[in-house]
């Protein structure tokens, strides 16, 4: 060997080197992306998903020629047997009283509030098929928001209305964005700002667009629970279907941006869900 000569070496273990790091970081990578998806289904509710809970006992009577549709929609979904009851200006479809009373029973859900959203929802189930909504997510509103119509150790009249009425703090900017009165105090009793109101905390100026009658009192109020929670379902839908972990995550989140809020609504509803059977 010449004293200048270089010496060199064979180029074919960097290369092995090189292909091992690819495939590593491809292992790392499905690995996160699994992590990820498997953090998502725990955070939404079971009815939400394509392939739930199988329809078992007397929920699956909700399936049957005549009452209509399985509850929430999506294959395998928990289920409420329906009666049609036609108000002026909508078709509202309610939920079986039996159903009703014996969901109420396994769950601890109050049974008024309870009818409020499994008929919200069976509603839905004929206004927008496509959105899967389930009585299990409204369920999950209701709780976080103002414990059923039960917050501050109120309770939930026959009529739908919570006593005392539910009244959120002033919208003045405070502590929250500022939003003057768009009711003149009808429904939050304060002429000045707007507040969330109801069991399932309307702001008036949102009411005024989402507003329902679902009770067929002719007066759409967010104070009562079954316009509440037929407006909250159709609220709920407009974002789109709610079927699939990143629909039903779009959609919640519409309704309070926090993440935290979702996966609180994510945990009642699921746990409404294994509950109810």
């Amino acid at each position: 060997m010449e004293p200048d000569s270089v010496v060199r070496r064979p180029i074919w273990p960097w290369l092995i080197a090189l292909v091992g790091a690819v495939i590593g970081v491809g292992i790392l990578c499905t690995q996160a992306q699994a992590m990820a998806r498997d953090a998502e289904r725990r955070t939404t509710p079971v009815a939400a998903r394509p392939a739930a809970i199988a329809v078992s006992g007397d929920h699956a009577a909700a399936a049957s020629v005549g009452e209509s549709g399985a509850m929430p929609g999506g294959a395998g979904e928990t289920s409420a047997p329906a009666v049609a009851a036609a108000h002026p200006g909508a078709t509202i479809v309610v939920a079986d009283a039996t159903w009703t009373s014996n969901t109420a029973a396994r769950t601890g859900i109050p049974a008024r509030a309870l009818r409020a959203y499994a008929s919200a929802a069976l509603t839905l189930q004929v206004e927008q098929p496509g959105c899967g909504l389930g009585w299990n997510t409204l369920a999950g509103l209701g709780a976080i928001e103002s414990g059923h119509g039960g917050h501050a150790g109120g309770v939930l009249r026959d009529d739908g209305y919570p006593d005392p009425p539910i009244r959120g703090i002033a919208l003045d900017g405070s502590a929250s964005a500022a939003i003057p009165d768009t009711d003149g105090g009808r429904f939050d009793g304060d002429a000045v700002w707007d507040r969330a109101v109801g069991p399932l905390q309307f702001i008036p100026s949102t009411w005024e667009q989402w507003g329902a009658d679902a009770n067929g009192d002719g007066v759409a109020d967010p104070n009562q629970i079954d316009d509440a929670a037929l407006a909250a379902a159709r609220y709920l839908c407009a974002s789109g279907e709610m079927t699939s972990p990143v629909g039903w995550r779009r959609a919640v989140f519409s309704y309070n941006h926090l993440d935290s809020y979702v996966d609180d609504v994510a945990a009642v509803a699921n746990s409404s869900a294994r509950l109810a059977g």
